[in-house]
């Protein structure tokens, strides 16, 4: 059985940049131990992808699209994972603006600023050189993948949904119906419920309990 655009996978995955093959992501606790690089706070479990949905970077979503089941090797480029670097996001910061902030600048250092995420790439007197772009732009990438089974229960394909949002939502099903226990406002419930119609078109009528936002 091959996989399709709009079926819903059980993902293991193993990612490496191309060439240093260092591993930057991977769902599997044991493997990220044996490699010194286990998180304690992070959660090691394989991921439920809706294929053609962009739930995954654009080049590894459309490589999974058409694979049998079990183990690949897939090599995702630059372009279709986190894009080239530009130019125009090495920005020269005033180096007062971190001494503000009680931060000694150095080369390597991961920055906040204005909520967009840097690295330092050098300090030269009263002028520091920050990096925005996406620390993997420009790398290719190499994805150990296991296709693990095709998510064929209705209420297995919601949950994988609503796990993109916020891990163990309550719901329930009645035929077409679908009732989500989320507080949300009501912009964030119409989107969500457009997104959920995307992926289970079968799903006519989706409603929220626990809403506190008046109508």
């Amino acid at each position: 059985m091959k996989t399709k655009q709009g079926d819903f996978i059980e993902l293991e995955y193993i990612a490496r940049t191309k060439g240093d093959n260092k591993i930057f992501d991977l769902t599997n606790e044991q493997v990220a131990k044996e490699n010194n690089i286990y998180q304690k706070d992070k959660n090691y479990s394989n991921v439920f992808v809706c294929l053609g949905h962009n739930d995954v970077i654009p080049g590894l979503d459309k490589q999974l699209i058409n694979k049998d089941l079990g183990k690949h090797v897939v090599e995702v480029k630059a372009e279709e994972a986190f894009g080239k670097k530009l130019p125009e996001l090495i920005k020269l910061v005033p180096t007062n603006i971190f001494m503000k902030q009680n931060i000694k600048p150095f080369p390597g250092l991961h920055v906040n600023l204005d909520d967009i995420y840097g690295v330092i790439r050098s300090v030269s007197g009263g002028r520091t050189i920050v990096d925005f772009n996406h620390p993997l732009a420009s790398k290719d990438l190499v994805y150990e993948i296991d296709i693990k089974r095709i998510l064929e229960k209705l209420d297995e394909k919601v949950k994988a949904v609503l796990s993109l949002v916020k891990k163990d939502i309550k719901f329930s099903l009645g035929g077409d119906k679908l009732t989500i226990d989320l507080d949300l406002k009501k912009e964030q419930q119409n989107s969500l419920s457009e997104e959920i119609k995307k992926r289970l078109p079968e799903l006519k009528e989706i409603e929220f309990h626990k809403t506190t936002t008046p109508e």
